[in-house]
């Protein structure tokens, strides 16, 4: 799944292909927005708030105010393209959204969640979110507050609750938990530093802004990007001692059984 590091990546390059420019066409491709023509309006921005898109438009006449809204989850993304530049996203069954300016095209691939709501109504949507490390709210003792609320709750699993910590998927989880040395099944009650934790999780995602490549290791040449995250069966970097994967809530974690121990 996208991290807040990947979103933020395409929400600016959405900022950059259409940002100050009109519309021209538009074609949302979801049963709820099917009849709805954007035409005209302007792109007044591009952001995003943890893994959530937000493309601020303005009315014709300067009034009105909208956000198309987007979740790109596990398969989806957006993508510009020069006008009569050939979409090379993946087949036309999975076009969500096709956004027309006059200097680019924006296409929008198995996006989740397509939504259109006033700009002012944006927090019924994302006001439920925990602070982001891309953000202005970034707040590290106020995710220690929220991940606190619920003391038994696995730390592997508090990571990835968007309401407590917006952005941090589940590659950044593996590594911050094996950077720190804490087994994923730890209650996040019995964490010792867990400001220290919600702060290397946020460095991490933050490190991998602007580049498309995600590393937690400082590395960028393939197969030495991560320690753990998707090393099943490799030799652990610090120790040599097996990688091992296990389902944990929704995902899967990787953690290294020698260097994170499971001291319950």
């Amino acid at each position: 799944m996208p991290e807040g590091d990947t979103v933020w990546n395409t929400a600016r390059l959405l900022h950059r292909a259409l940002a100050g420019t009109r519309l021209t066409g538009t074609d949302l491709r979801v049963p709820a927005l099917a009849t709805t023509d954007l035409t005209g309006w302007v792109v007044v921005e591009s952001a995003s708030r943890g893994k959530h898109l937000l493309l601020r438009l303005a009315a014709p006449d300067g009034g009105e105010r909208r956000t198309l809204h987007s979740h790109l989850r596990m398969e989806g993304s957006w993508r510009t393209y020069a006008p009569g530049q050939r979409w090379t996203g993946g087949p036309g069954h999975l076009i969500r959204a096709v956004l027309r300016a006059p200097q680019a095209v924006a296409v929008g691939y198995h996006l989740h969640d397509l939504t259109l709501v006033p700009t002012d109504e944006e927090e019924r949507i994302v006001g439920r979110l925990g602070p982001d490390p891309l953000g202005t709210d970034w707040d590290v003792d106020e995710v220690v507050r929220r991940l606190l609320t619920e003391p038994e709750t696995a730390v592997g699993e508090a990571l990835l609750d968007q309401s407590k910590l917006a952005g941090v998927g589940n590659l950044y989880k593996c590594e911050a938990l094996f950077l720190r040395g804490i087994s994923p099944w730890t209650p996040i009650g019995e964490v010792t530093q867990p400001a220290a934790l919600a702060e290397l999780a946020g460095r991490l995602l933050a490190a991998n802004r602007g580049r498309w490549t995600q590393s937690s290791t400082g590395s960028l040449r393939r197969g030495e990007t991560t320690y753990v995250h998707g090393r099943r069966g490799r030799p652990c970097r610090r120790c040599g001692t097996p990688i091992r994967v296990a389902d944990q809530g929704e995902r899967i974690t990787y953690w290294c059984p020698a260097c994170q121990p499971d001291r319950r």
